[in-house]
């Protein structure tokens, strides 16, 4: 399982090349120890010296132009990028926002200063975003944000708390979404973003151990924080709509079916190594193929994302489906039989088995509930 699909079902047999590279960076890495493949890696695995290496190779800023440091590669070279960083379970996690999001972000909405003072940092793998998005009682209610942004001459003073922040603790920037205008019964009306750098003194972020005793979620407090009026992004009052432009970025990526990928790999091998009942067989069919299935879907999203398209409506669909995708692959292989989770063992499987356990719960929840998302489908679909 060294691939999901081969490049020319996708009419792009030259990304053969790309791959192997990517492949051989990775076994030289892997060679050298400087890491361990992981399930969860986008999320968990915060290694800026791999980013940094990474960067060395061409393959942050990849769709970057090159007049703000990046590489003006095709969307499509950085999805087979991305697809392999993820498969083989690497710590990207440092970069991953940044160059998911924000860099797209900035490109569609930012000003001149905005692209240069971030997007070369962002190709180099030396600047790192977080996103500030949920709050507090919210759960999934993006639109009843509360957090709010007051003009003062040249400066915004920001005052509320966001929450659930992922990398914020790292991070030297923060995209926050805040009410700059009229009240939160205006629900997406008068909402606008902000470019935040981090640290900041009167910016409080504390951390949010999860389940495994890790920290990346962050609860993020704004003591009256002044900022320029340069770090509006986009126009005022329009941040809903371009929030709502980054998250089929944020939603329909690889990273939404892939996570527990290094998962799936490492049992496949190791049911090579053993031997396979015909009941596992099935189950590893069945997982590819799910596997398969949800990759076309996000080959589509990138397509359309690519044609200047806004395909909210599939990007919420793989966003559910993968996500999905991800707890049960983890359920199968447990209900297997054949491994044992257990944190902190020196078996990979078993140690990889254990931390996609606890991390399942999750999968559903970041980038919006499965609720919620399937509620932006049946709407698309003019369901009442």
């Amino acid at each position: 399982m060294t691939a999901l699909a081969t490049d020319a079902t996708i009419g792009a047999p030259a990304l053969g090349d790309l791959r192997r590279a990517v492949r051989e960076f990775l076994a030289a890495e892997l060679a050298a120890g400087r890491y361990a493949p992981d399930a969860d890696s986008w999320m968990t695995g915060f290694d800026p010296a791999f980013s940094a290496r990474l960067a060395a190779q061409g393959w942050l800023g990849m769709t970057i132009p090159t007049e703000y440091g990046g590489h003006a590669r095709s969307p499509l070279e950085r999805f087979a990028v991305s697809e392999e960083l993820l498969a083989h379970g690497a710590p990207v996690a440092a970069h991953w926002i940044a160059d998911r999001q924000m860099a797209p972000s900035i490109l569609a909405n930012g000003t001149e200063r905005q692209k240069e003072r971030y997007l070369p940092g962002i190709a180099a793998g030396t600047t790192f975003f977080a996103i500030g998005m949920s709050e507090p009682d919210a759960g999934s209610d993006l639109a009843s944000v509360r957090t709010r942004a007051v003009a003062d001459g040249d400066s915004w003073i920001i005052s509320g708390t966001k929450v659930w922040t992922t990398g914020a603790h790292l991070a030297h920037a923060m995209v926050l979404l805040c009410r700059t205008d009229g009240q939160p019964a205006d629900r997406q009306q008068g909402l606008s973003q902000l470019l935040v750098d981090l640290p900041h003194p009167d910016i409080e972020i504390r951390p949010i151990t999860s389940i495994d005793g890790q920290a990346h979620f962050n609860e993020v407090i704004f003591h009256d924080a002044r900022v320029p009026a340069t770090a509006l992004l986009g126009r005022r009052g329009e941040g809903w709509a371009q929030v709502m432009g980054e998250l089929a970025f944020e939603r329909s990526g690889p990273e939404r079916y892939l996570s527990t990928m290094p998962l799936l790999r490492a049992w496949a091998s190791r049911l090579s190594e053993t031997g396979a009942t015909p009941e596992q067989r099935r189950t590893l069919g069945m997982l590819t193929a799910r596997a398969w299935a949800l990759r076309r879907m996000s080959l589509r999203v990138a397509s359309e994302l690519t044609a200047g398209r806004r395909p909210d409506v599939l990007a919420a669909m793989v966003k559910d489906l993968g996500s999905t995708f991800e707890g049960d692959l983890v359920e199968a292989i447990r209900s297997a039989g054949t491994v044992l989770a257990r944190p902190g063992s020196a078996d990979p499987l078993q140690r990889m088995l254990a931390q996609s356990v606890l991390h399942t719960p999750v999968f559903t929840l970041r980038g919006g509930t499965n609720e919620i998302l399937r509620g932006i489908v049946a709407r698309g679909l003019g369901v009442r």
